[in-house]
């Protein structure tokens, strides 16, 4: 397993690193469709009530040298219902690549009212969707971005003979127009990316994401909604990636779905509500077309402070 994680760095980085300048790649996160404030400021504050979430990809069954993902964000409305805020740490790792990322986040909203009458949905995973709102985000933090060559034992070779390591400022901005039934939202979470560090010869990137989705209820009153989604991540130096996903939810108590990545994995989760002020979401990705990286596995879990009691 040893000399199989070994090879799965060594194709990461024939792919990943261009000649003499080693470039970092981010991760499509499977969970932006239930925390979409990791990948967008502009939802800071968008609930009603401050949230926290947290969540892991890639450590349950993984094999060795394939990506890993660690997450912790919180974000919350201010008094002033149009001002949100919001932090977030993440960790990523792949193969002998690890990278950590820090930022804290504004938003500004416009409202233009409440979306459809949806009197029955009472806790605030519903109520987040009931807004009609043009939003603004920027983020502001700092990546520390880390190669750790000397792990790949490839003696001789003067491009992998010492690790490298390099800290960067991050400044990202996101947009966002929500209504109660369909949203669509473009970010960039870092704008310096043509910031080298000092004595350095790593590039840190910069993905764009664009994201379309409709909530679809079957009849006002009805206890189940249809949510079909789209992202389209860009990066330069890698092909843009087409994540797609269909979710249903019932009764704001259970949620079952799946979706396809482009080259990469058919996606399923499961979800559950419980108590009013929790959601749990487990995801699975299944490697297809010869994968190298395999399936993996996934857990999300958000707690909402501002929960209703049914």
């Amino acid at each position: 397993m040893r000399r199989f994680g070994i090879i799965i760095c060594q194709l990461l980085l024939v792919f990943l690193v261009p000649k003499l300048g080693f470039s970092q790649q981010s991760p499509l996160f499977s969970e932006y469709n239930y925390v979409p404030f990791y990948i967008n400021p502009a939802f800071a504050g968008l609930t009603y009530g401050p949230e926290i979430s947290i969540s892991n990809h890639g450590f349950i069954r993984a094999i060795e040298g394939s990506p890993k993902t660690y997450s912790l964000g919180f974000n919350a409305p201010l008094e002033m219902q149009n001002i949100g805020v919001g932090a977030v740490i993440r960790r990523d790792k792949i193969g002998v690549t690890t990278s950590t990322n820090a930022y804290a986040a504004l938003s500004y909203k416009i409202n233009f009212g409440a979306g459809n009458n949806r009197s029955y949905m009472r806790t605030p995973y519903w109520r987040a969707y009931n807004q009609k709102v043009f939003s603004f985000g920027m983020t502001a933090g700092f990546q520390q971005y880390e190669e750790n060559l000397l792990e790949l034992g490839l003696d001789g070779d003067p491009e992998f003979s010492e690790n490298l390591r390099a800290s960067s400022p991050t400044i990202g901005v996101g947009f966002l127009y929500n209504t109660a039934d369909f949203f669509i939202g473009l970010s960039s979470p870092n704008l310096l990316s043509g910031f080298v560090a000092k004595d350095s010869n790593i590039n840190l990137s910069n993905p764009i994401y664009g994201y379309i989705g409709y909530k679809y209820l079957f009849g006002n009153f009805s206890p189940m909604m249809l949510k079909p989604s789209l992202l389209l991540k860009y990066e330069n130096g890698a092909p843009m990636q087409l994540d797609t996903n269909l979710s249903l939810s019932i009764a704001d108590k259970f949620e079952i779905g799946a979706g396809y990545r482009s080259t990469s994995s058919i996606n399923f989760m499961a979800g559950v509500y419980a108590l009013n002020h929790l959601r749990l979401i487990y995801q699975h990705n299944a490697g297809v077309k010869n994968s190298f990286l395999g399936n993996s596995h996934g857990v999300t879990l958000t707690y909402f402070f501002n929960g209703i009691e049914q």
